[in-house]
């Protein structure tokens, strides 16, 4: 049936619809255009008053006060991080460790820097490789004569591992430091899954040590998993304990002693934290936060328009400072760094993720770009799929095919797939601390017969052979398809080692030794074979920059290859981290709108990526994955 349509006034009705609709549409226009007037006019009035960067005065403070979680890569995009910081937000902030260490090192030989004032308290996520290189940023800024002074409101182990660096470290008469110890503890659903739900899942696996999917088939960790586990905390603790016992001038064993008769310690200064930090010369004093500004104020320079009242510089200006040179203008020959950081999946992903189609596209733009001589991946990875992983490492071996070498630095985790991405690189290096190996394979099929049988839901049908329908999670799993998974899995791990053994120069045997599923710390992956060096990123470029023959350090260019922003993107950003664009976005409530519209990511990694891989691709009947569950 046709609805009638509406008749357009007529006469002197449809002159005054005209007039109205004229001045409608004018004042339409007239808001879009002054909006975009405005924001144009704010921009344009920021950069006029920037002037430039104003210039470094001497004696001046760096403060490096880093907020959020310290990452190898940004998973949001500028404009929402702008956003982000005229907003005031401190929500889902992050801290790049490039930048961090990148400020640390140059304030050593910057002579307009007199001092660093470090407040870690806020800082937090970070393994113990990447915590260790920024402490060992720090103790070469100390030894460069640049005096350090720390405080913190309250110090958890991982802070308090940069705080330990510095000259002098103090916390507020109210906080302390707290060193518990390694602890990895995980939830298991096996009774909640097959007995409460009626859900049964069936693991395929090689390796006893694999046990990244445990928990689904598990009330408790097996004693495999607990044996590899302790192991190689056990390493990552000690040296803990070494480096505290080095900065501070301790006793290790008292220093460990000190921390198992914690509980008895603490009652007897009557649970007062700060005192018992100050009697084991865990810090140097107990002062409010005032007090340590007011300290600064009297032995530096003194400047009652500063926010801390001495001249000072922030961690984001000084590196403004750093960053400000065209980088379009060096034309020296450049070592490229590729992150991988996060799950691996297939196809195209964000940052903060691998993905299989987009991590490679940024491999092949490495190896296209003439000026690009050498490539460092730095892998900070779990792992994940594992024909993403072998896109991934296909174009390690092109770029090595093309004459340029590659250098893998592994950061605070690189297992399973972060291992097979890196396996076919010139030298990999890692930090004794680093979380590496658990070279494995396993798949993971749920069956929910049992779960719809409880509610009188049932599953029949008939198909042509045996196999038609054989994965459908509603039906019996049939033994032939299991077995069909077990080979899929059995392959998958066979490709892995053999590939692992092809590229580590070993036999088979001697890789299935140290693989099966366990993992390492970087120290003991060297011992057995799978890493070559022990070092951090700055000694990862060195060494690609040798194999090139680069030469020195200031002969050579690094720089980050990621994927570009979008000139509006970077627009929008620029202004929003202007101080006029800032106070207006803040004020007239338009960062809150874009944020509500940009949000920002906050799903946990690992759920994430149990979700993707979830989702069966066609042809597949289970989805083979080299993933460890095994971060701290």
């Amino acid at each position: 049936m046709n609805q009638p349509v509406p008749r357009r006034p007529t006469g002197f009705f449809r002159g005054l619809w005209n007039v109205l609709n004229f001045f409608r549409q004018l004042v339409l226009n007239l808001a879009f255009f002054g909006c975009l007037f405005l924001i144009l006019l704010i921009f344009v009035i920021a950069a006029v008053q920037g002037g430039g960067i104003q210039p470094l005065q001497d004696r001046t403070t760096l403060v490096i006060a880093p907020e959020g979680r310290l990452v190898e890569q940004y998973t949001s995009d500028p404009m929402t991080r702008a956003l982000v910081r005229a907003m005031g937000s401190k929500r889902g902030q992050e801290v790049q460790l490039r930048d961090l260490l990148q400020a640390i090192e140059r304030a050593g030989t910057d002579g307009r820097i007199e001092r660093v004032f470090l407040r870690v308290d806020k800082l937090s996520g970070g393994g113990m490789a990447s915590l260790r290189e920024v402490a060992q940023a720090l103790a070469g800024l100390r030894a460069s004569g640049k005096q350090i002074v720390a405080f913190g409101e309250g110090l958890n182990q991982a802070q308090y591992l940069l705080a330990a660096q510095a000259n002098e470290v103090y916390v507020d008469p109210m906080g302390g430091v707290l060193m518990e110890g390694l602890g990895r503890y995980r939830l298991y659903f096996r009774q909640a899954l097959q007995d409460k739900l009626g859900v049964d899942v069936h693991l395929f696996r090689v390796g006893e040590y694999k046990s990244a999917a445990e928990p689904y088939v598990l009330d408790a960790a097996s004693p495999e998993a607990k044996e590899a586990d302790l192991y190689w905390m056990n390493d990552l603790w000690q040296r803990y304990l070494d480096d505290i016992a080095a900065a501070r001038s301790l006793d290790r064993q008292e220093l460990a002693g000190s921390i198992d008769r914690f509980p008895q310690e603490l009652q007897a200064v009557g649970g007062d934290q700060g005192q018992y930090a100050l009697q084991h010369k865990l810090v140097d004093g107990l002062k409010t936060l005032q007090e340590v500004e007011d300290m600064l104020a009297e032995s530096g320079v003194a400047d009652p328009d500063s926010d801390n009242g001495f001249r000072s510089v922030s961690l984001d200006g000084y590196l403004f400072h750093l960053n400000s040179k065209r980088a379009a203008m060096d034309k020296r020959p450049q070592v490229a760094v590729v992150v991988a950081e996060g799950e691996i999946s297939g196809g195209e992903q964000p940052p903060g993720t691998v993905g299989g189609e987009s991590t490679s596209a940024l491999l092949r733009s490495a190896r296209d770009d003439d000026d690009v001589k050498a490539v460092v991946l730095r892998v900070n990875s779990p792992g994940g799929e594992v024909f993403a992983s072998e896109q991934i490492r296909r174009e390690i071996v092109g770029l090595k095919e093309a004459g340029k070498p590659v250098v893998v630095s592994m950061g605070d985790l690189a297992a399973s797939g972060g291992y097979w991405i890196s396996m076919n690189a010139d030298r990999i290096y890692a930090d004794p601390s680093t979380i590496s190996g658990s070279i494995g394979i396993f798949g993971l099929l749920p069956n929910i017969t049992r779960t719809l049988d409880r509610i009188g839901v049932h599953s029949d049908g008939v198909g042509t052979e045996r196999l038609a329908g054989a994965f459908d999670i509603s039906k019996p799993l049939d033994p032939a398809a299991a077995e069909v998974i077990q080979s899929i899995v059995d392959k998958g791990y066979a490709d892995f080692t053999g590939k692992v053994a092809e590229a580590r120069h070993q036999s088979v045997e001697a890789i299935d030794a140290v693989a099966r599923g366990r993992v390492w710390s970087g120290s003991q992956a060297k011992d057995r074979g799978l890493v070559d060096e022990l070092g951090g990123l700055s000694q990862a470029i060195a060494a690609a920059a040798g194999q090139a023959k680069l030469g020195a350090s200031g002969k050579y260019r690094i720089r980050y290859i990621e994927k570009d922003e979008s000139p509006f993107a970077q627009f929008s950003a620029g202004l929003a981290g202007s101080h006029m664009g800032s106070a207006w976005l803040r004020d007239s409530g338009m960062a809150s709108l874009l944020l509500a519209r940009n949000g920002i990511p906050e799903l946990d990694a690992q759920l994430r990526f149990v979700e993707k891989a979830a989702q069966r691709g066609a042809g597949a009947p289970v989805e083979p994955l080299a993933y460890c569950f095994c971060g701290l």
